[in-house]
């Protein structure tokens, strides 16, 4: 049977990471021939091609295979060490979460915090849109993910955190100028919104929905920051589908208000980690579900 070397995944991981294999090799003390000559002996061993040599590196569906394998085998290592060693731990456990802007600018930094402020990590937030934070889940990116899917991958598992809601917002100055006589069809082809980027799709959802208007029908700016959607709102330059729970201060005080206050759009979230997960990483999984289900599951 065969057994995997982990100094070729190693390699592999490095080369992935780091988009350059002299770079690679010189993080590994290595020549970048001998890094060259890893990748190819782990895709000998194994019968296939493990990355696509092109600009940016992509990785094969056996190369994410292997990549979310080692990350697993790594994440267990950091949790074993420090329990074997007698004195506190020297350097961070390193920790990769894939979020959604919008949560990271609402409610999950306030749930990190009692993790971070007793235990030595190193954090590594890969942010993306909720649709697709599982990928990193996949690759190996990221050891757990907050995401709009419920369905876990295989090997992990998923929790309900549970839901956001949406709402159309800006001030009462834009308001005035481009809905003055209310959100109509014709009107919203002149208002200038604002998007995430050109695969976040929440937006045109919601416009889509209860609007009956196609994307090319009107025109979004492409901010990929939700602190820069509320404060384009609040400069009364656009506007914009943001979480309630981000702007409750703005809606009392009247900086923003909500257009359409009878149209809403709800996304559940969840929380997906590894079943084997154990020690720290378990922790963070366990104060962030417990954190989203208080926070949310009452919102």
């Amino acid at each position: 049977m065969m057994s995997l070397d982990y100094k070729l995944l190693d390699a592999l991981a490095k080369v992935v990471e780091l988009q350059n294999f002299d770079l690679a090799a010189k993080h590994l003390f290595i020549t970048q021939s001998a890094i060259s000559q890893r990748i190819k002996s782990l895709e000998e061993s194994i019968g296939q091609p493990v990355i696509i040599r092109s600009q940016p590196i992509k990785v094969t569906s056996a190369g994410e295979t292997l990549l979310s394998h080692y990350r697993m085998v790594q994440q267990l290592e950091n949790e074993m060490l420090p329990s074997l060693l007698p004195n506190a731990p020297t350097e961070p456990l390193k920790v990769s979460l894939a979020i959604n802007a919008d949560s990271l600018a609402t409610w999950f930094i306030s749930a990190l915090t009692p993790i971070l402020s007793r235990y030595l990590v190193e954090l590594d937030l890969i942010i993306e849109r909720e649709s697709v934070t599982l990928e990193k889940l996949k690759n190996g990116s990221a050891i757990g993910a907050v995401s709009s899917i419920a369905k876990p991958l295989s090997g992990y598992r998923s929790f309900e955190l549970g839901e956001i809601n949406y709402i159309l917002v800006a001030s009462k100055s834009f308001q005035q100028k481009y809905f003055a006589n209310g959100l109509t069809t014709e009107s919203l082809k002149m208002a200038p919104g604002i998007s995430y980027d050109h695969k976040d799709d929440m937006h045109t959802r919601f416009i889509s929905k209860h609007f009956n208007l196609a994307a090319s029908e009107y025109y979004c700016h492409t901010v990929r920051s939700s602190e820069a959607f509320v404060e384009l709102a609040k400069q009364g330059v656009a506007y914009c589908l943001v979480p309630e729970l981000q702007i409750k201060n703005e809606l009392a005080n009247g900086e923003l208000i909500n257009l359409c206050p009878q149209k809403q759009l709800i996304e559940t979230l969840y929380w997906h980690s590894w079943i084997l997960v154990k020690g720290v990483n378990k922790k963070i999984s366990e104060e962030i579900v417990s954190y989203g289900q208080k926070l949310l599951g009452n919102s």
